[in-house]
C-alpha cells in the first residue's frame, strides 16, 4: 500500500547546506558513525580530592561503601591500575569515559542542540515521529515482542530443539551442517535473529568444543550468524529495521512478507552449497564424520539444571571460565548440549503466545486501511505482559526449589574457592621454605640450637628472605600479583551466610582479606614476625562487618529476584534496552540531516543514478549502498532510517517536478534496501548490527576470539553471493508482478 505524499514534510531546498550549522551537522553525523564503528575510551583527569569528597559524601549518605571498602562497588569508569602507575598520592585520578554506540549519538545530539543546529522539530521527529516513521511505536513494539521471544529462549526450547537436531544429524558432518542450517533459518523466520544468536551461538560453541575432529568452529558459527540474519528479513516483526521500513512506506505486514519471502528463501537455498563446498570446503571445519565425546551413564542420569538460576551448576561455572581446565570444560560443554534443560510449560505457553501475537498482528494489519492506523504495540504489549505474569507466577510457585539450587551452588563455589586459596597458600609456603632453607653453617647451627621463634632473623636476613619470596613467586610459581588476591566475588560470598528459610543473605564476620604484599612487607620491616621460612605470603586479617548501603541492598535485591524469579530476571537482563537510546539518538541525527538539506542532496544524487540505470540499477545500487552503509552509518538501524528518508525525499522530488516514478522501480528500490539492511549485518564489521556485537561477546565468553579482520574476510564471500542471488531474484520478481505504470503515491 502506498503512503500519502502529502503527509511527508521534507524541504527540498539544498542551498541551506552552505551554512556553517549544516556543515557541522554532517561532520558530526560522520564522526558519530566512526565512533560507533570503532568504540574507545577517553581518559579524563579528575582531581583526587574532589573524587574522594564525592565518594565520602555518597558513603555518608549510605549509598556506597566507605572508600577503604570500595572493592565491592568499584566503578567501571575508574582505571583500576592508574594508582599502581602514578602512586596513591597523585593529584589526578584518570576516569575512562566510554565512547560507543550508546554514548556517541547522544553526545552528538546534545552538541547539535547546544549550537542550535537542531531544535524542537528534530527532537520531536526523532522521538515521537515524522513522515510516517514513529520511533516510539517501533521501539515499544520491538522491546515487547523481544520479551516473548527471549522468554521462549530462556525456557530452553531452542537449545532442546538444537539437541534434537544434533541427534537427528548423528555423526555425519555434512548432514548435521544442513540440519542445523535449516533449523536456524526456520526458527529465525518466526522469532527473529536475537534469540537465535543468544542460544544458537552458545550451543555451537559447546558442540564444536566437544568434537575431537572439528579443529575450528568457524564454519558453524559464521553460517549460523549469516542464516539467522537472512531469515530475519521475512517478517516485519523479526527485525527493527523491517519495522522502520514498513512504517516509512506504509507497507502492510502481509504485503512485506509476500514480496520478501521468495528472494530470501532462494538466497538461503543457494547459499548452503556455496558455504559447504566452497567457503568452508575443509574437513577440519566440516568433517565427513564427526567424532563426539560421549556422556557417561551417571552424567546422563543427572537432572538438568536451569541455567537461569544463579550458581545452578555450582563449581562447574568456575571451572568453565578457566581456559586451563581443558578436559573439564569439554565434559561440562558435553553436559550442556547432550543433557539440556527445558521448561516444557514455559516453552509451550511462550510458543502459543508468540503464535497468537503474530497471527493477530498480521490479521489486524491486513484489515487496516493503512499500516499506521493501529499502533502495532497495542498487540504486543498485552501479550508481553501476559508472558511476564506467567514467568513471575511460575517462579513464585517454584521459589523454594530454585532458592535451594542457588544456595547449594553458591556454597559449592565458596568451598571450591577456599580450597583453591588453601592450595595456593600451601604451594607458596612450600616454595618459600625451599628458598629460605639455604642457610650458612653458622645460621644452621643457630637454627639447630634455637627453637622456632626464640631467635628470629635479623632485619637484613628478613629483607633477603622477602626478596627471595618475591623472586620465587614471580618466576618459579608464575603467580601474578593480581591473581594472588581473591576476586571480589569471592570476598562477597565468603562473608555471607545464607538463611535457608528466607533465601536472603545475613551478614556475619567477613572473610579473611588475603594480601600478599602485606605479608612481604611485614617480613622486611620488623623482627617481630615469624621466621622467614615459616611466614606465609599472605597477611590474614579479619574485617569488621560491612554496613548496608543502597548499592548493597540493590545487589541483594537483584540476587533475590534471580533466585526467586529466575526466568523473568534472565529475560529482562537480556532485553536490548541499549537499542532504545541508540535508535532515538540516530533518528534525531537523521532528522537533522533532513532539515539541514543533506538528505535532499543525497536524494538528487540517487535520482540521477536511477535515471541512468533504470530498475536493474536501482536494485543493485540500493542493495550495495545498504550493505556498505550498515558498516559506516550507525549499524543497519541507522542505515534504514537514513535511506528511508532519502527515498521519501526522492518521491518529493518527482512530485515537485511533476514526473512519476514507475511502480516497478519504486518497489524494487524499497525491497532491495530491505535485503541490504538485513544481509548487511554479516558483512565487514561487528557494528553493522547490534546482533553482531552480541554474537561477538557471546563467543568471547566461550573463549572463541573472532578478530575484526577475520570477521570481514570470512563474511566477504558470503555477503557477496547472498546479495547477488537476492537482488537477482528480486529483479525477476518485480519484472513479473510489477508494472511500469506510474507509482501511485
Amino acid at each position: 500500500m502506498a503512503e500519502n505524499l502529502s503527509d511527508i514534510n521534507i524541504d527540498l531546498n539544498t542551498d541551506i547546506i552552505h551554512e556553517w550549522r549544516s556543515i557541522i551537522t554532517l561532520v558530526v553525523f560522520v564522526l558519530t558513525n566512526v565512533v560507533v564503528l570503532f568504540p574507545f575510551h577517553i581518559p579524563l583527569p579528575f582531581p583526587r580530592a574532589f573524587e574522594n569528597a564525592i565518594l565520602d559524601t555518597l558513603s555518608r549518605l549510605r549509598i556506597i561503601a566507605p572508600r577503604q571498602d570500595r572493592s565491592q562497588h568499584g566503578s567501571s569508569f575508574v582505571d583500576d591500575h592508574s594508582e599502581e602507575r602514578t602512586g596513591n598520592s597523585g593529584f589526578w585520578v584518570w576516569l575512562k569515559f566510554p565512547m560507543n554506540f550508546v554514548t556517541a549519538p547522544l553526545i552528538a545530539d546534545l552538541f547539535l542542540l547546544a549550537i542550535l543546529a537542531i531544535g524542537r522539530e528534530e527532537v520531536y521527529g526523532g522521538t515521537i515521529g515524522a513522515n510516517n516513521i514513529s520511533p516510539i511505536d517501533i521501539m515499544a513494539f520491538f522491546i515487547t515482542l523481544a520479551y516473548i521471544a527471549i522468554s521462549i529462549d530462556a525456557s530452553g526450547l531452542i537449545r532442546y530443539l538444537a539437541f534434537k537436531v544434533l541427534q537427528k544429524g548423528g555423526k555425519y558432518g555434512h548432514r548435521l551442517f544442513f540440519y542445523l542450517y535449516a533449523f536456524f533459518f526456520s526458527l529465525g523466520s518466526f522469532i527473529g535473529n536475537d534469540p537465535i544468536i543468544l542460544s544458537g551461538t552458545a550451543f555451537l560453541a559447546y558442540m564444536t568444543r566437544v568434537s575431537s575432529n572439528i579443529i575450528h568452529p568457524r564454519a558453524w558459527i559464521f553460517a549460523q550468524f549469516a542464516v539467522a540474519n537472512i531469515a530475519s528479513a521475512i517478517l516485519v516483526s523479526s527485525n527493527p529495521t523491517n519495522l522502520v521500513l514498513a512504517g516509512a512506506f506504509d507497507i502492510r505486514f502481509i504485503d512485506y512478507t509476500a514480496n520478501m519471502i521468495v528472494p530470501v528463501v532462494i538466497t538461503a537455498i543457494v547459499l548452503f552449497p556455496f558455504l559447504l563446498y566452497i567457503v568452508f570446503a575443509d574437513e577440519s571445519l566440516i568433517p565427513l564424520s564427526i567424532q563426539m565425546h560421549e556422556l557417561s551413564e551417571e552424567q546422563r542420569s543427572k537432572k538438568p539444571v536451569n541455567p537461569n538460576i544463579p550458581h545452578a551448576r555450582g563449581n562447574a561455572e568456575e571451572e568453565e571460565n578457566d581456559p586451563a581446565n581443558g578436559e573439564e570444560i569439554k565434559q561440562l560443554s558435553l553436559e550442556e548440549i547432550m543433557n539440556p534443560f527445558i521448561d516444557k510449560g514455559g516453552a509451550g505457553f511462550g510458543a502459543a503466545i508468540m503464535a497468537a501475537t503474530l497471527i493477530t498482528l498480521l490479521a489486524i494489519n491486513a484489515a487496516s486501511s493503512s499500516s499506521g492506523e493501529h499502533p502495532v504495540f497495542y498487540v504486543t504489549l498485552p501479550a508481553a505482559f501476559v508472558m511476564f505474569c506467567w514467568d513471575i507466577a511460575f517462579g513464585w510457585l517454584h521459589r523454594d526449589e530454585t532458592r535451594k539450587i542457588a544456595r547449594d551452588g553458591r556454597r559449592e563455589i565458596e568451598r571450591a574457592r577456599i580450597e583453591r586459596l588453601d592450595r595456593e597458600l600451601e604451594e607458596l609456603r612450600r616454595q618459600n621454605t625451599v628458598d629460605a632453607n639455604q642457610p650458612t653453617s653458622s645460621q644452621a647451627r643457630q637454627t639447630e640450637a634455637s627453637p622456632l621463634g626464640e631467635n628470629p632473623p635479623t632485619p637484613r636476613d628478613s629483607t633477603i628472605a622477602g626478596q627471595s619470596d618475591k623472586a620465587s613467586n614471580s618466576n618459579t610459581m608464575g603467580v601474578d600479583t593480581q591473581e594472588a588476591h581473591p576476586p571480589d566475588s569471592t570476598m562477597r560470598t565468603l562473608d555471607e551466610k545464607q538463611d535457608p528459610d528466607s533465601g536472603k543473605p545475613t551478614r556475619g564476620l567477613s572473610g579473611a582479606t588475603l594480601s600478599k604484599d602485606a605479608g612481604v612487607r611485614g617480613r622486611e620491616l620488623s623482627d617481630r614476625d615469624l621466621d622467614a621460612e615459616k611466614q606465609p605470603p599472605y597477611d590474614i586479617t579479619v574485617q569488621p562487618e560491612r554496613r548496608e548501603t543502597l548499592v548493597s541492598l540493590v545487589a541483594e535485591a537483584y540476587r533475590w529476584s534471580q533466585e526467586t524469579f529466575p526466568t523473568a530476571t534472565a529475560v529482562l537482563s537480556h532485553l536490548p534496552f541499549a537499542l532504545v537510546p541508540f535508535a532515538f539518538s540516530m533518528f534525531v541525527l537523521v532528522q537533522a540531516l533532513v532539515t539541514k538539506g543533506w538528505v535532499p542532496v543525497f536524494a538528487y544524487g540517487w535520482d540521477h543514478w536511477v535515471n541512468r540505470t533504470g530498475t536493474v540499477g536501482s536494485v543493485g545500487g540500493m542493495g550495495f549502498l545498504a550493505v556498505i552503509l550498515c558498516n559506516f552509518a550507525g549499524t543497519n538501524i541507522g542505515t534504514t532510517i537514513l535511506l528511508s528518508r532519502v527515498i521519501q525525499a526522492w518521491q518529493k522530488i518527482h512530485e515537485a517536478n511533476g514526473t512519476a516514478i514507475s511502480d516497478r522501480t519504486f518497489w524494487a528500490t524499497v525491497y532491495s534496501m530491505a535485503l541490504g539492511v538485513n544481509y548487511g549485518a554479516f558483512s565487514t564489521a561487528f557494528s553493522a548490527s547490534l546482533a553482531g556485537l552480541l554474537w561477538r561477546d557471546i563467543l568471547a565468553r566461550k573463549h572463541i576470539r573472532v578478530r575484526r579482520l577475520d570477521f570481514a574476510r570470512v563474511n566477504l564471500p558470503i555477503i557477496t553471493i547472498a546479495m547477488v542471488v537476492g537482488c537477482a531474484i528480486l529483479i525477476g520478481e518485480v519484472y513479473i508482478i510489477r508494472k511500469d505504470t506510474p507509482y501511485d503515491a
